[in-house]
């Protein structure tokens, strides 16, 4: 995506944000997402032209992704509209910025699963869940975008190698997939204001656990 000196900075890219916050920003340590620009390129199954919209929404859910993951304050998070943000799963409740940074977004997106409880799980915890079982990355990728701003339809596609233990259950290092649809309203500036998903959690945490529903940890 080609961007210039007056591309306002959620536009410009994760990396770009990245390198554009303070340190006082992050829960932990900067960001790494070398593995981004090393191994997926080789796995993804889509490319789209740098100026696309699938580009664009990709970029913009990238920077998302990003922020609710690793900054602490929602008041720096530049990829959406803060004060009105919300989002929800499979037409559940409403969750605002404030309330990603006390659940955590992992325990939001997913929700509560007879493979996964969000309630017995931190930010932190859930968070090291997820990063055990896919060390070598989880990736996401726009597979095609059916409506332009200012409400945006888009189907997509997760995936990473299950190569690391997922809640007791030892990795078979396949690779793991789960496709959904989002549907997002953006402002003006294409930042982002309200953002549905749906997908089945069922179907993706089913594959980390051989299709039992009782985690060996509890």
């Amino acid at each position: 995506m080609s961007t210039s000196p007056t591309t306002p900075l959620w536009l410009q890219g994760r990396d770009a944000v990245v390198a554009a916050a303070a340190p006082g920003d992050w829960r932990e340590e900067t960001p790494d997402y070398h593995l981004s620009h090393t191994v997926m390129p080789g796995q993804r199954s889509t490319q789209h032209a740098p100026d696309s919209l699938e580009a664009i929404v990709e970029s913009i859910v990238q920077v998302f992704e990003m922020e609710v993951s690793h900054k602490r304050d929602p008041a720096t998070w530049v990829s959406m509209v803060t004060d009105r943000f919300r989002t929800n799963v499979n037409g559940g409740p409403w969750a605002s910025a404030r309330d990603i940074v006390e659940q955590g977004s992992y325990n939001i997106l997913i929700g509560d699963s007879i493979f996964y409880s969000p309630g017995e799980e931190s930010f932190e915890s859930s968070h090291h869940i997820f990063h055990t079982a896919f060390p070598e990355g989880f990736y996401w990728e726009v597979l095609e975008v059916l409506s332009p701003p200012p409400v945006v339809a888009f189907k997509w596609r997760h995936w990473g190698s299950f190569t690391g233990e997922y809640k007791g259950f030892e990795p078979n290092g396949k690779q793991i997939e789960m496709f959904g649809m989002s549907v997002a309203k953006v402002s003006d500036d294409l930042r982002l204001v309200e953002v549905e998903h749906y997908y089945d959690p069922n179907a993706f945490l089913g594959q980390l656990t051989g299709g039992c529903p009782v985690a060996h940890g509890n």
